[in-house]
C-alpha cells in the first residue's frame, strides 16, 4: 500500500514539474513571438504576421503565417535558442497552393479591397486599373489576400484583377502603356465614341498600348480585352512620366480638379475618396506613391516647423490632424490635408473642400485648427525619407 501511495505521489509531483516546465517554455515561446512582432511588424496593414503557439499531445507547436522570409528565419532562430522540442507549423506566404500565380494586375477602373474576404465587409482601400499587386493566398468566396504598391494588405475578389505568373507580370511591366488623365471617361469597342463601351475609366488608370489609330489609342486590358481611348483623354505613360517635375503648384492644380468630389471611406479615386485617398491620388497623378492612410503618410517626408503657425508651410505640404499624446494615451493621426497658402488647405471632409487656419476667412475651421498636429514636406524628399516616385516603387520596376 505504501508503495502505491509513494508511486502516486511521485507521479503527481513529476506531472506538476512537467506542467510547470511546459508553462515556462510556453511563456518563453509566446514572448519571442510577441517581441518579433513588436520589433519587425509594428503595422499589420503592410505586413502579415499571424503567429500563435500551443500544446498538443504534450508537445509545443508554433503555427500561423507570415510574408517575410527574413522574419521567419529570425523567429525560428530565436525559438531554437531556447533548446526546446517544438513543432514548426509556420507557413511562409505566398501560399504554395497558388503555384507560380502570385502576381496580378487590376482590371476594373476602380477595384474595391475589403478588410475581410466578403463583400459585406469594410472597404479598406481601392486600386486603380493597371495597378500591379502581389497575391498571398486564396480565401473564401473567390477572394484573395493581396498587397498593393503602397504596401497595404487586404482582400480583393477575383473579378477585380487578372492573375499572372512572374513572366506575365514582367511582360506587362515592360510593355508600352498609356495613362488616363481625365477625371472620368470610357473606352470603346471601335474608334467611335458612339460604339459599344468596353469599360468606364478614371484618372490614373493605366493600360497597355497596342498602337495609335487616328485620334485614338488602341489599348489592351490586363485580361486581354481590347478597346479604344481618345488621345485627348490620355497620354503615353513614358512621355507623361518623363515630363513630371512635381512642385507645389502642380500638386494644387491636381487637387483643385477634385473639388466637390464626395467623401468615401476607403476611396482612392475620382469617384469618391477619403482624406488620405485624396492626398494619395493627387500625389500619384504627379508620379509619387504615398502610403495609404494618414497615420502612415505622417511617417514620411521631412518635418516642417510649426511653432510660427502656418508661416513656414509651403504649397503642397501635408497637414496632419488628430489628437495629441497625453500621459495616458498615444498620439493619434486621423486626418490629412494639403496646404495651399495663407493658412488655407484643401482636403476630403464630407467632400473635397477648402478650409483655413485663418480666423478672418469665412471658411475658417476651428475644429481643424484645434486638431492640427504637424506638417510634413514631401516634395523635397523624393527618393528618400519614405517618398517614392512610381518607378522607384518595387511593384512597378521592370
Amino acid at each position: 500500500m505504501k508503495i502505491i501511495v509513494s508511486t502516486l505521489i511521485f507521479l503527481a509531483v513529476f506531472n506538476l514539474i512537467n506542467f510547470a516546465q511546459d508553462d515556462d517554455q510556453m511563456k518563453s515561446v509566446e514572448k519571442i513571438i510577441s517581441d518579433i512582432k513588436e520589433q519587425y511588424v509594428p503595422d499589420n496593414r503592410i505586413a502579415i504576421y499571424n503567429i500563435s503557439s500551443g500544446i498538443k499531445n504534450g508537445k509545443i507547436f508554433v503555427t500561423g503565417e507570415l510574408n517575410s522570409l527574413e522574419i521567419k528565419e529570425e523567429l525560428i532562430n530565436r525559438l531554437n535558442e531556447l533548446k526546446i522540442d517544438y513543432r514548426n507549423e509556420v507557413e511562409l506566404l505566398p501560399s504554395a497552393k497558388l503555384g507560380d500565380k502570385i502576381f496580378g494586375v487590376v482590371i476594373l477602373s476602380v477595384a474595391n479591397l475589403r478588410s475581410k474576404p466578403d463583400h459585406n465587409e469594410e472597404l479598406s482601400t481601392q486600386a486603380l486599373l493597371g495597378t500591379p499587386i502581389k497575391i498571398y493566398k486564396k480565401g473564401e468566396e473567390g477572394f484573395f489576400l493581396v498587397q498593393t504598391p503602397d504596401g497595404y494588405i487586404s482582400w480583393m475578389d477575383d473579378d477585380g484583377f487578372q492573375i499572372m505568373n512572374e513572366n506575365e507580370m514582367t511582360e506587362w511591366l515592360k510593355s508600352e502603356k498609356i495613362i488616363y488623365i481625365n477625371e472620368y471617361g470610357f473606352s470603346y469597342s471601335q474608334k467611335d465614341e458612339n460604339s459599344q463601351r468596353v469599360s468606364d475609366l478614371t484618372a490614373g488608370n493605366i493600360l497597355r498600348l497596342i498602337n495609335e489609330e487616328d485620334d485614338y489609342y488602341k489599348v489592351l486590358y490586363p485580361d486581354n480585352r481590347e478597346a479604344f481611348i481618345k488621345k485627348e483623354e490620355a497620354k503615353l505613360f513614358n512621355n507623361w512620366y518623363s515630363s513630371l517635375n512635381p512642385n507645389g503648384e502642380q500638386i494644387l492644380q491636381t487637387a483643385y480638379r477634385f473639388m466637390g468630389i464626395p467623401y468615401l471611406w476607403g476611396g482612392t479615386s475620382a469617384k469618391g475618396m477619403d482624406c488620405s485617398g485624396f492626398t494619395k491620388t493627387v500625389y500619384f497623378l504627379n508620379g509619387i506613391v504615398l502610403p495609404r492612410d494618414a497615420s502612415q503618410q505622417v511617417n514620411i517626408g521631412k518635418p516642417v516647423e510649426s511653432t510660427n503657425g502656418w508661416k513656414d508651410f509651403l504649397p503642397g505640404d501635408l497637414l496632419f490632424f488628430g489628437s495629441k499624446a497625453t500621459d495616458k494615451k498615444k498620439e493619434r493621426i486621423t486626418h490629412v490635408a494639403i496646404y495651399i497658402g495663407d493658412g488655407d488647405f484643401i482636403h476630403a471632409a464630407g467632400r473635397v473642400r477648402i478650409n483655413s487656419f485663418n480666423e478672418n476667412k469665412p471658411y475658417f475651421s476651428k475644429f481643424r485648427s484645434n486638431g492640427f498636429i504637424r506638417s510634413k514636406r514631401i516634395l523635397n524628399s523624393i527618393g528618400e525619407n519614405g517618398v517614392q516616385m512610381i518607378e522607384q516603387n518595387s511593384f512597378y520596376r521592370k
